[in-house]
């Protein structure tokens, strides 16, 4: 049984999370998923078109033979016929979360209908989102990309996986302190206490980026691969932080990879493949985290069950970076 258009289009309200390839602009994403949805929605059951009383002539025997009399017909208003009008739906508002730059992949979140006001409280609920970055240790570029102009070449065969955990320990302890800074928190109530205890100590309002764990996932010179779990942060800016990693480290390094795995509630398993971009998978997504985005639409979102445990380095280099700090 086909299913009705009208119908289908009021279910789509909610918030839903794709992956955006590299390469490609988060306009170009946005802009393939509304063409997708119009394209199924206009290709499904349409209100038939309304009817209207036209007197048609007809012939009829009558006493002089054939007569022409005009009959009442019920007729459909060729104002509704699909080539007068167009298709019946033209136009689906997909808001944006958390925008990746083009160069950047990952989790990328859409609101369709009411989940661009849910948009807007996710924004509000300063979430922390997850990052896995990649760099290269031995080159320096003007905008801290692979592909960009190379303006240094230096040695690294003196980097070690320890200094590079030392390094990182540093960075995680000076951005603690600044989290303390932007939380606008009396460090002496109560309050303050029973978040710092739980890990749940965030800035609630607009602030600096902030980096609230960093770690080494994997270390083979002259490439590297970090765990990043921050706030308020823009791509470009973790790129120049695996710069500043690299002169840190009496070198250089330039950032090669950079790929969101988490956005608040949204992570990389719940995200839609290219393939996926669909009504039916869009439908499933939406209800599958409707749960959730209900919780942010409260302004009590469970951050222990969307956010995850903080990353952070080994209990030896954390020592070390404690000690120089």
């Amino acid at each position: 049984m086909a299913q009705f258009a009208p119908g289908v289009f009021r279910t789509l309200h909610g918030l839903f999370a794709v992956y955006k390839p590299p390469g490609v602009h988060w306009k170009s994403v946005r802009d393939t998923v509304e063409t997708n949805l119009l394209k199924e929605l206009n290709a499904l059951k349409q209100r038939a078109p309304r009817q209207q009383i036209r007197f048609l002539p007809a012939g009829t025997e009558g006493s002089n033979g054939l007569e022409v009399t005009r009959v009442p017909s019920a007729v459909p208003v060729l104002a509704d016929h699909v080539l007068v009008k167009g298709p019946a739906f033209t136009h689906i508002r997909v808001g944006t979360g958390h925008r990746l730059d083009i160069q950047s992949s990952g989790v990328f979140v859409l609101g369709i209908g009411h989940g661009n006001k849910l948009l807007k409280d996710m924004y509000n609920s300063h979430f922390t989102r997850d990052y896995t970055v990649r760099g290269m240790l031995g080159k320096a570029t003007e905008d801290f990309t692979e592909l960009g102009k190379t303006i240094e070449k230096t040695t690294y065969d003196h980097i070690t996986r320890e200094k590079l955990e030392r390094i990182l320990a540093v960075i995680q302890g000076t951005n603690q302190k600044a989290l303390i800074t932007h939380s606008h928190l009396d460090l002496q109530s109560q309050e303050a206490y029973e978040l710092a205890v739980q890990g749940k100590l965030r800035p609630m309002v607009k602030s600096p980026p902030i980096i609230l764990g960093i770690r080494c996932l994997e270390f083979s010179p002259p490439e590297f691969t970090l765990e990043i779990q921050c706030m308020h942060e823009t791509q470009q800016y973790l790129r120049k932080m695996i710069h500043e990693i690299g002169l840190e480290l009496r070198s250089s390094a330039v950032c090669t990879q950079v790929r969101r795995s988490r956005d608040g509630p949204f992570t990389v398993d719940c995200s839609l493949l290219r393939t996926q971009w669909d009504l039916g998978s869009i439908q499933g997504a939406i209800r599958e985290r409707r749960a959730q985005t209900e919780g942010v639409s409260r302004g009590n979102p469970d951050r222990e069950a969307a956010e995850g445990p903080i990353p952070g380095p080994s209990r030896g280099a954390e020592g070390e970076g404690e000690l120089q700090a």
